[in-house]
């Protein structure tokens, strides 16, 4: 499990598929920390406009959804290629991710302008 991935090619070395699932198990962190981050941007009750402070909790609760699925299909893509030796695929993850930063940052400041 999954046949997507296992069903081709051959088995690579282990030391490779154990950091690929410690790359995946990073980003699973990752993962919590945006979630945990949202939980408390409003749990806190930081002195920040409401409106911008529930929009970035919001954004970062959406990332804390969306960045397992994403470093699932990473792991995958890359132990998929290990088994082809083809060379890894690039992130998927990092563009969207420094883009959601950008924007809860950007939330974050209007907030603070505003309150």
């Amino acid at each position: 499990m999954p046949a997507w991935v296992y069903r081709e090619g051959t088995e690579p070395d282990p030391r490779f598929t154990l950091a690929n699932e410690r790359t995946f198990l990073a980003w699973i962190r990752t993962a919590l920390a945006l979630i945990a981050g949202g939980v408390a941007l409003e749990a806190l009750g930081l002195p920040l406009h409401p409106t911008f402070r529930l929009a970035a909790s919001l954004v970062l609760l959406g990332a804390g959804l969306v960045v397992p699925l994403l470093a699932w299909i990473g792991w995958g893509r890359a132990e998929r290629a290990m088994r082809r030796q083809e060379p890894l695929p690039s992130s998927v993850m990092a563009l969207p991710l420094a883009v959601v930063l950008v924007v809860v940052t950007a939330l974050i400041l209007l907030g603070l302008l505003l309150a």
